[in-house]
């Protein structure tokens, strides 16, 4: 690979953030967003897909462990409290398009995580009463190319993933 090309890769083709209230009702316009802002790439629906499914779990990952904001979820929905006296927390997204790679961050300032690895683990969750299952981190793991999570406890978390787009074969080859 030439050096111009080197280059280009590395370019920073394009970026966005965010900051919304950490509330059940904005994790569809989280994923929407982050699939509008990588369409300029012409990924294919798998790839859409992914990337949609990855961010709404860690959206809600962060509205309903980060700031414990259940009001939406399972036996909670409608019984939010008078908004007034209700301060949701907010949640971040960073994204960036560098050549063919997308890069998304979602943070909170949370209450953060104690064990990283614990809760990374396929159906761990400390929400059972919300029928949460567990399966989160296993699917951003799943569904993105890298993912890296860091928390602190009292002071949030930050999701990085990675997603290089365009190797998903356009027609499945038959045997």
């Amino acid at each position: 690979m030439s050096e111009m090309t080197n280059k280009a890769k590395n370019t920073v083709l394009n970026e966005m953030t965010l900051e919304f209230d950490a509330v059940s009702d904005n994790e569809s316009f989280a994923r929407v967003a982050v699939a509008a802002f990588v369409s300029s790439l012409n990924p294919t629906l798998e790839e859409i897909a992914d990337i949609k499914t990855a961010v709404s779990e860690a959206v809600t990952n962060s509205i309903i462990h980060g700031y414990e904001n259940i009001y939406g979820y399972g036996k909670y929905r409608n019984t939010r409290p008078d908004f007034q006296t209700f301060h949701p927390g907010k949640v971040q997204i960073h994204c960036m398009i560098q050549g063919d790679i997308l890069h998304i961050e979602i943070a909170d300032q949370g209450k953060g995580i104690e064990d990283v690895e614990k809760a990374m683990e396929p159906l761990f969750t400390t929400k059972p009463e919300l029928e949460r299952s567990g399966m989160g981190f296993a699917f951003m793991e799943a569904f993105m190319d890298e993912l890296e999570v860091t928390s602190r406890p009292g002071e949030g978390t930050r999701v990085r993933m990675l997603k290089k787009l365009g190797t998903i074969p356009w027609i499945e080859d038959e045997d």
